[in-house]
């Protein structure tokens, strides 16, 4: 017998439980997107943390928001295991390397070593590494929130 598992929301989704919070988070994660990366990229770095992190809203999400910016089902479906599949470019590679080790700080005494830094470096100029960190680091953001209070994927939170 198969069982269904239907998350609940345990409250209101913070950001728009305090004033200003929403604007302002909409405001960085607008930001993100000005330093020239491409979208590609920056839906890729969303969707490995977003799995990292267990958030089956940013997951499901992500993952919408990526094909609609069409991206290929194969890459979509491989993300998870990216190291292990023939079908992203180096660029994609380095910007998910460094994904990985921004999203799993505590896992590594040099959370982000060198050599992911510089291979991200190699493919990103400044302004597009800025565009990356502060995506992910957005991307943890909206993950502790939406695992905190169990927001359901497939809704949207509601101000």
């Amino acid at each position: 017998m198969a069982t269904t598992h239907v998350p609940t929301a345990r409250m209101s989704n913070p950001a728009y439980l305090l004033p200003g919070a929403a604007q302002a988070i909409q405001e960085l994660l607008k930001a993100s997107r000005q330093g020239g990366a491409p979208e590609s990229i920056l839906e890729l770095v969303h969707l490995r943390a977003s799995q990292i992190n267990n958030c089956g809203f940013c997951v499901d999400f992500g993952a919408r928001s990526a094909l609609k910016a069409g991206m290929s089902e194969e890459k979509l479906f491989a993300v998870a295991a990216w190291r292990e599949t023939p079908y992203f470019t180096d660029e994609e590679r380095a910007a998910l390397a460094l994904a990985e080790s921004a999203t799993r700080l505590a896992d590594a005494a040099d959370a982000v070593p060198d050599p992911v830094w510089d291979a991200a470096a190699d493919h990103f100029d400044e302004k597009q590494l800025a565009s990356i960190v502060l995506m992910v680091a957005i991307t943890n953001f909206f993950n502790r929130i939406n695992v905190s209070v169990r927001q359901p994927a497939g809704t949207f939170p509601q101000p």
